[in-house]
């Protein structure tokens, strides 16, 4: 008798065992993830003690990373809200993101805030779909470099400048270009803009000839690029995970938004928003960049700086 009841009591505990197993073992919802990519594009990601921000390979490595390696992710957008950058970073993202589509099989969108621009175009043409915003800034295929003479302003303070160099262009960009060293720069710009011309006409699916007409350096609206085929939909954000839900053959999909890095300071106070801010506009903030040291550096870049004279 004692045997018999214990049987029945095993059996019930096994039971209910196995139904609390079943019942806390629900299916993962298939998921989109959505990167926010902003700033300028940079070979570093230009991420200081008080802010963040930029776009840069490693950050671009990391997010997809994440992306490949959870089952539950079925498809990915990318939200771009950038004027571009460093023409290599801006390779290397592109590159990334091909990468991700071959090895994994999951779709990319993009979905353009904004600016997309130069730089910010270069890195979306290998997705599956651009939808950009009526109103998106996009385009601006072409590249820039530019040089910033400071001898006025240290003969002003007193200072001198003495270049020791071993190489006759070594100091290229330091004084004022010969004509010789101008046409140097000309050839690695014009070198950087084909290759530009190139990667937009292969991840359009668009002849070298087509693109090269519209590479003139201009920006265009996103209804403009549409018309162009420079962008696939019109839309925001919820349009660009609609379309990405859909070309992964799912709907109502969870979404998942990643996280950007987060600054020295912000890990410090554990997430309480810093109480200061730079006083410096986003063009104020580039233009300061340049004078740190992206001057001679060709750039896939729109620029919005003013000067005023």
């Amino acid at each position: 008798m004692k045997a018999t009841t214990l049987r029945i009591l095993l059996t019930v505990a096994t039971a209910l065992i196995f139904i609390a197993c079943l019942s806390g073992c629900t299916v993962a919802k298939a998921k989109v993830a959505v990167i926010p990519l902003s700033g300028i594009i940079a070979g570093t990601s230009q991420q200081g003690l008080l802010t963040t921000g930029g776009i840069s390979p490693t950050i671009m490595r990391d997010y997809l990373k994440k992306a490949e390696t959870d089952g539950t992710v079925v498809a990915v957008v990318l939200r771009i809200d950038s004027p571009g950058g460093s023409a290599a970073a801006s390779q290397e993202i592109a590159s990334e993101v091909r990468r991700f589509k071959e090895d994994t099989g999951k779709p990319v969108v993009i979905s353009m805030g904004d600016v997309a621009a130069s730089g910010g175009y270069y890195i979306s043409v290998y997705a599956d779909k651009i939808v950009a915003n009526p109103g998106t800034v996009t385009g601006s295929i072409g590249v820039i470099t530019q040089f910033i003479y400071i001898e006025g302003l240290l003969e002003k303070l007193g200072l001198e400048l003495e270049t020791i160099k071993a190489g006759k262009h070594k100091d290229m960009g330091i004084r004022p270009l010969t004509e010789e060293e101008r046409q140097i720069m000309q050839d690695i710009v014009d070198d950087l803009y084909e290759q530009f011309v190139v990667t937009v006409a292969d991840g359009r699916n668009l002849s070298v000839t087509e693109v090269r007409g519209l590479a003139t350096g201009q920006p265009y609206t996103g209804r403009q690029a549409l018309d162009l085929g420079l962008v696939d939909e019109l839309g925001g954000l919820d349009e660009a995970i609609e379309l990405a839900a859909s070309l992964a053959g799912i709907s109502a999909p969870e979404i998942e938004v990643y996280s950007p890095p987060t600054s020295f300071f912000e890990k410090l106070l554990g997430g309480f928003s810093s109480p200061w801010s730079l006083p410096f506009s986003q063009d104020e903030l580039l233009f300061l960049r340049m004078l740190e040291g992206w001057q001679g550096m060709p750039r896939y870049q729109l620029l919005t700086v003013a000067i005023d004279e």
